[in-house]
């Protein structure tokens, strides 16, 4: 049963990989979880803590030292770092209940624990990929990853070599190399999948505003080609850095790039589409940017992409020829805005836990190598981390995934896990009584704030929005991750006693990990929908808020089907699903149980409200109205949604997601009879 698997189990045997030089060593069994129930691993009780600011330190030392915090907590939490100026690291650490002594060096603490690692691996700095491999190697070895130079200055013995060992430009034989020689010995109950590395803003960048979009366009009206004349830029003598944003940041119709010519002095020295071989040579940060399905590059939000070009010697006149439309904000500079460097998160738990990285694009040849990596493992086995590729990746990814019956659990950025989950907590298993209300002859609106399947976001975005002094003064459900309850217990009974009487947590996409239920093989859905309920046993939560497959036609998402949601009812506490549907226009019982599809409108309060009021133009007033409104959880607070509701007519009622659904049960009711 799924219950009652035995997590993080003991690597094989030692392996020799002649082809290399690699000699690996025994190791004994990884941790042991928390108890047969645990789904994610954890190390221990913190007692006592040495914590340090990271946030000013460049990646190659904060992954020195989060592989660091790896071995030394996966004997016992000791080590805790903060990440960023915003603190949030910090505002969690009192609820670690630990002696805590604070240092001002970070970095003295490699002296500190030096002991207790048996030396470095030395990644390569000319191969990204490298980063992963060392990271895996070092939960195998009980090391830390490291470059050379830091091995000499902190007097740590190299264990294994990897400059030179792969090839740049042939990540399948990196990772198929791994996926041979190290996957016997890593723990078979958790994958994990973390960027190489980082792109890092260069402080300072002086960036030259070239042309903006002013109004909101959402589709294609405003296309052309337009020119820009980048030859002020040309003094710098490192090049041009084209760079394309959002000019509404918190809408999600950002710059889209259909086709790029540069000319030096009216000569053609560049021309492209995007996301073809011809582009990459100028697609200097592509990495906050997808490709949309006109051959296009976008970027939405806060995202961004930039194009570097250098013209030839001497050249006068610099000219970008785009083919460019929706809400476009593109800025030029000289100076190179980024660097490249190692990414360091959450490869603390990755190593305590044993655990093999991979970076594979979910489509391709990549995707082929995927598909066998998630073939190795059973039945929810959760995938912990991410995909590559933003948007487009996270669709191809969580499919691949759900057809081989693995969850995703977004973790990325989830920083000191190896700390969290060990952290004692009361987690509430108690179901929140709902509110009541009258079924009436309006429209009953309930908001959902998304992205809680990803539990960086619940450690670090949600804790800041969440303490905004207007939650509570407005219904609100907040998507969560029921597997809190095992890898940051703490976090989840926070969020849980300091939740108002007009905040209900619900759980995120889709269960006990992300997921597309429909994408599920027979034989395994009943397996997940089985850990979805014994999760939101432990959690007191009794709404899901559910993503399925894409359209194959490419036009929206795939309902649930009978299969589907009688598997949910069968194994789950649910009273009602929320399914991602954007237009609203989706009401349901399949199986019996009550599906609504969302509605997200776009923009902040005031085109919110505009948006809903059209969505229910063709409502007469007779009957009841169930509209399941999503909220931007990235670009939005609780003080934007008390402003909308302030804004909405007699006509809208706003409720909680329970009182919600009861609602809409009696409206069915009484629709039978």
């Amino acid at each position: 049963m799924v219950s009652r698997r035995t997590l993080l189990q003991a690597g094989g045997a030692a392996l020799a990989a002649g082809a290399g030089g690699i000699f690996l060593s025994p190791q004994a069994g990884a941790a042991q979880p928390r108890s047969t129930e645990a789904l994610l691993p954890s190390f221990g009780r913190p007692n006592r803590l040495d914590v340090a600011d990271v946030s000013p330190l460049g990646g190659h030392d904060q992954l020195l030292l989060t592989t660091l915090q790896g071995v030394v907590n996966r004997r016992e939490p000791r080590l805790y770092f903060n990440f960023d100026s915003d603190e949030v690291d910090l505002r969690w650490l009192p609820g670690t209940g630990a002696r805590v002594t604070r240092h001002e060096r970070a970095l003295d603490l490699v002296a500190r624990y030096r002991n207790e690692v048996r030396g470095a691996i030395l990644h390569d700095p000319a191969v990204p990929d490298s980063v992963n491999v060392a990271t895996t190697l070092a939960g195998l070895e009980n090391a830390v990853a490291a470059t050379a130079e830091q091995a000499r200055e902190y007097g740590l013995k190299t264990l294994v070599d990897l400059r030179g060992r792969f090839d740049a430009g042939d990540v399948l034989a990196t990772y198929r190399w791994q996926l041979d020689n190290l996957f016997p010995r890593c723990t078979h109950t958790l994958l994990a999948g973390l960027p190489p590395t980082r792109t890092v803003q260069t402080p300072q960048v002086g960036w030259r505003e070239i042309a903006r979009e002013t109004e909101r366009v959402r589709d294609s009206s405003n296309r052309q080609v337009r020119t820009f004349d980048v030859s002020a830029e040309l003094s710098g003598g490192d090049g041009v850095y084209l760079r394309f944003k959002d000019s509404f940041g918190e809408d999600g119709w950002g710059a889209s790039v259909g086709s790029v010519t540069v000319k030096a002095d009216g000569r053609v020295v560049a021309s492209f589409v995007p996301g073809t071989d011809a582009e990459a040579p100028y697609l200097f940060d592509g990495s906050n940017s997808a490709i949309g399905g006109d051959a296009n590059r976008f970027a939405d939000g806060g995202g961004y992409f930039i194009y570097h070009f250098t013209p030839p010697a001497g050249t006068g006149q610099l000219l970008v020829e785009a083919d460019l439309w929706n809400q476009y904000l593109v800025s030029a500079t000289a100076t190179s805005p980024t660097r490249v460097e190692p990414f360091p998160y959450f490869r603390d738990y990755v190593v305590a836990s044993r655990a093999m990285v991979v970076w594979l694009p979910p489509s391709g040849e990549t995707g082929t190598l995927l598909d066998e990596v998630f073939s190795r493992v059973g039945p929810t086995t959760p995938y912990t981390g991410w995909f590559s590729n933003d948007v487009a990746g996270e669709w191809g990814g969580v499919d691949r995934a759900s057809q081989h019956g693995i969850e995703v659990v977004p973790a990325d950025f989830f920083m000191n896990g190896t700390v969290h989950a060990g952290v004692p907590a009361r987690v509430s298993d108690k179901v929140r009584p709902k509110p009541k209300a009258r079924l009436a002859d309006r429209v009953h609106l309930t908001l959902t704030f998304g992205e809680g399947d990803n539990i960086q976001y619940c450690q670090r975005h949600m804790r800041t929005i969440w303490d905004d002094p207007e939650r509570g003064s407005v219904p609100l459900n907040w998507t969560v991750s029921p597997l809190l309850a095992d890898i940051g217990p703490a976090l989840l009974a926070y969020y849980q006693s300091t939740a108002t009487g007009n905040d209900l947590l619900i759980s995120g996409p889709s269960g006990a990990g992300y997921t597309y239920p429909g994408s599920w093989p027979a034989g395994a859905l009943d397996a997940y929908t089985e850990l979805t309920g014994r999760f939101l046993r432990r959690t007191g939560i009794d709404l899901v808020y559910a993503y399925n497959q894409r359209s194959t036609t490419g036009d929206g998402w795939v309902p649930f089907d009978e299969r589907v949601a009688g598997s949910y009812r069968k194994n789950t506490p649910l009273r009602g699903i929320i399914q991602s549907w954007e237009t609203g226009d989706l009401q349901d019982r399949p199986a019996g149980m009550p599906v609504i599809g969302n509605f997200f409108p776009q923009g902040k309060a005031a085109e919110y409200r505009d948006g809903l009021l059209k969505h229910i133009e063709g409502w007469d007033g007779t009957a009841p109205l169930f509209v399941a409104g999503a909220i931007n959880a990235w670009s939005w607070t609780p003080s934007d949604a008390a402003e909308l509701v302030a804004l909405l007519d007699d006509r809208f009622e706003v409720v909680r997601g329970d009182t919600f659904f009861d609602l809409m049960n009696q409206a069915a009711r009484s629709t039978r009879r």
